[in-house]
């Protein structure tokens, strides 16, 4: 009797425990459906992060290549007054400094959106040919100045 009562008791114990300690499959399901909604939220905040940052980046790099295309033209019209010799090579200049600054617009328009990782990559790319188009420039009016 002891035997059969010991057995009871750890089974009535067991299937207790089994039960208090199992969710059902309908508190299962609806765990599973705030986290999917968790989860469609935070995708959505980084997604609209994702999308503004594109935004404002190509509007600040937009800004950045016209003020390039400006300053170019107003160097046009510097040198106009320049000897034949160095208006030729500074023409010359310009013009490599006109394409590369088409070609970093063309760029910009060109990129479709191919995930947040790939954004960073080309962020970064392409902010290093902006300082590089800079930098090129720089030296072109630092040569003329002297």
């Amino acid at each position: 009797m002891k035997k059969t009562l010991l057995t009871l008791t750890v089974s009535t114990l067991i299937i207790g425990a089994g039960l208090t300690g199992c969710n059902t499959p309908v508190e299962k399901i609806e765990k599973a459906q705030e986290n999917v909604t968790e989860s469609k939220a935070a995708l959505e905040k980084v997604e609209a992060d994702y999308t503004t940052d594109m935004v404002k980046f190509r509007k600040n790099s937009d800004e950045r290549i016209a003020a390039n295309q400006k300053n170019l033209d107003e160097f046009n019209e510097q040198i106009a007054k320049e000897k034949k010799v160095a208006k030729t090579e500074y023409k010359r200049k310009i013009t490599e400094l006109e394409k590369k600054n088409s070609d970093m617009k063309k760029r910009m328009d060109d990129y479709k959106a191919e995930g947040k990782e790939n954004w960073e990559k080309f962020k970064t790319e392409f902010n290093r040919d902006m300082e590089e188009l800079g930098e090129a420039f720089k030296g072109l009016t630092t040569k003329k100045n002297k």
